[in-house]
C-alpha cells in the first residue's frame, strides 16, 4: 500500500504543477475556450421560407428574417410560457380545429388564438377584449356574440370560435391574403386597409406598423414551428405532462336559474368547477327573458372527466407533441 502512495503522490503532485503551469502561461488562450456560464443558448436557426395557411412566406429579406428571428428565439426561450401553451393546446385544439374546417378556415388560425390569449378562456386585456380570440365588447355582437351583464360569449370557446371564423371569411374576401386577415384581426380592417392605400404597398406584410402589429404574423410562424415539433426545440412532454381534454353533458336551459351555486351542486359540482367551463356565464343568476335568448347550453363536466387518476393515459390531440413518437 505504501509503495503504490509513493508512486501516486508523484503523479498527482506533477499533475498540479502543470496545471499551475497552465494557468499562468497560457490563461489568455484558456479564457478563451472556458465560458463564463454553466449553459450554452443556442440561436434557433431562420429556415429560408414557412408556410402558413397554404401562403408561402420568404424570409430571406431583412425585415421578415429578423422578424422571424426575434420571435422563434422567444417562444423558443420562454420555456414556462410555451410549455404551458403546449399542455393547454391538448384541451382546446380538439374544439378549435372542427370548427374552423367545418367554417372553411384554414387550420393554421388555430394559432391566433394560442398568441392571443395564450388559450386562457378567462383571458382579459387591459382594453377589455375578452376570451380565447380576445371579442372586443363592441365588436362580439357583429359576430353573433350575446354580450350582457349576465352572459358574454366571448368566453364561450364554441361560439367564439363561430365569431372569429365569421370575421376571417369576411377579412378574406376584402383582401384575399390570409396574411392580411391575421394582420387586421390585431390591427383592424379599416387601418390594414387605410395603409395599404397611404403607404402605396401591395402587400400588408410591407407596411409600417406599430410594433405589436408588425410582430403578430411572425409570432404566429413562430408558435406553428414549434408546436409541429416541440422536441427539436427542447420541449419533451409525455401524454400524462398535457391537459386532458374534458367530456361534458350538455343541459339545454330554457327556465331563467335564480342560482347558479345551488344549480351546480345539484348536478355534482362546486361553483367554481361550472363557471370555469362556462366561463360566459357573468353573473350568479341565469336570467332567460324576452330580451334574451330563448335557451342556453349549459356545459357539466362528467365527475371523471375532473379527476387525473394514477395509470391513466392522457388522450393526445397531436402526436408530435410527446417523446414516444
Amino acid at each position: 500500500m505504501k509503495k503504490i502512495i509513493l508512486y501516486i503522490v508523484p503523479i498527482v503532485a506533477a499533475c498540479i504543477l502543470a496545471l499551475v503551469f497552465l494557468s499562468n502561461n497560457s490563461r489568455g488562450e484558456t479564457e478563451l475556450k472556458v465560458p463564463y456560464v454553466l449553459s450554452m443558448t443556442k440561436s434557433v436557426e431562420v429556415p429560408d421560407k414557412v408556410t402558413f395557411a397554404g401562403e408561402d412566406i420568404q424570409l430571406d429579406r431583412y425585415d421578415m428574417h429578423e422578424r422571424y428571428d426575434r420571435e422563434i428565439n422567444g417562444f423558443t426561450y420562454l420555456h414556462s410560457t410555451t410549455l404551458l401553451l403546449i399542455k393547454r393546446a391538448n384541451r382546446y385544439f380538439p374544439i378549435i380545429e372542427p370548427i374552423l374546417k367545418e367554417n372553411g378556415i384554414p387550420e393554421d388560425f388555430k394559432y391566433l388564438a394560442v398568441i392571443e390569449s395564450s388559450l386562457d378562456t378567462r383571458a382579459v386585456s387591459s382594453a377589455g377584449a375578452a376570451g380565447l380570440w380576445q371579442f372586443m365588447p363592441k365588436t362580439g355582437p357583429n359576430y353573433g356574440l350575446e354580450v350582457s351583464s349576465e352572459v358574454d360569449e366571448r368566453y364561450s370557446v364554441e361560439k367564439s370560435t363561430v365569431a372569429a371564423c365569421k370575421y376571417f371569411k369576411e377579412a378574406y374576401r376584402k383582401y384575399g391574403s390570409w396574411a392580411s386577415v391575421a394582420l387586421s384581426y390585431n390591427a383592424g380592417q379599416g387601418r390594414i386597409s387605410g395603409e395599404l392605400d397611404k403607404q402605396q404597398a401591395d402587400d400588408s406584410l410591407d407596411l409600417w406598423l406599430v410594433s405589436e402589429t408588425t410582430r403578430y404574423y411572425f409570432r404566429m410562424l413562430a408558435v406553428k414551428q414549434i408546436f409541429e415539433n416541440p422536441a427539436k426545440f427542447g420541449f419533451i412532454f409525455t401524454d400524462k405532462d398535457l391537459y386532458k381534454p374534458i367530456e361534458f353533458t350538455k343541459v339545454e336551459v330554457t327556465q331563467s336559474i335564480p342560482d347558479l351555486a345551488s344549480f351546480a351542486k345539484e348536478r355534482g359540482l362546486t361553483y367554481a368547477q361550472l363557471k370555469d367551463f362556462n366561463s360566459w356565464l357573468r353573473d350568479r343568476k341565469l336570467t332567460i327573458s324576452a330580451k334574451s335568448q330563448s335557451s342556453y347550453t349549459i356545459l357539466i363536466p362528467t365527475q371523471e372527466s375532473l379527476y387525473y387518476k394514477k395509470g391513466d393515459k392522457v388522450k393526445v390531440h397531436d402526436r408530435a407533441w410527446i417523446k414516444d413518437n
